[in-house]
């Protein structure tokens, strides 16, 4: 792999059951054990499910009209069993509403391929939890 394809992410303890994740522009992101209004990591991951599946359709309708409203709501069962604790029945429930008129029109007829193809090949996020990927820990 090469330095291009390469994402990474900083995280530092800032307090009890409190962190902070700082992303390589600077931006901070805090994250909490549940305790306090932080997200938490599975709340991030279920951000980060809905953001990239947004960010993808808003580029794909937005080119055609600006949406009025635009709401994604993501959710999964948090569960444990033989394969330790995850998530199963993750949803990606989309809620757009267009102008009327014909711009509007062209962004709605859009719409679920827009939403199919982020599910198919174009969220990053979506695409790794579907197809799943090794995690390498290390003690450095």
């Amino acid at each position: 792999m090469s330095d291009e394809t390469l994402r990474t992410m900083d995280l530092t303890r800032i307090g009890q059951g409190r962190y902070k994740a700082v992303n390589v522009r600077g931006g901070v992101l805090p994250i909490g054990s549940g305790d306090d209004p932080d997200f938490t990591p599975v709340e991030l991951l279920l951000a980060a499910l809905a953001g990239c599946t947004a960010i993808d359709v808003d580029l794909i309708t937005g080119k055609r009209a600006t949406a009025e409203t635009f709401d994604l709501r993501v959710e999964g069962h948090k569960v444990r069993d033989d394969g330790g604790s995850h998530l199963v029945d993750l949803a990606v429930a989309v809620s757009i509403r267009f102008p009327d008129g014909e711009d509007g029109d062209r962004a709605r007829e859009v719409l679920p391929r827009a939403v199919r193809q982020t599910g198919d090949r174009l969220c990053t996020v979506g695409r790794t939890l579907q197809l799943g990927t090794t995690i390498d820990y290390a003690i450095e």
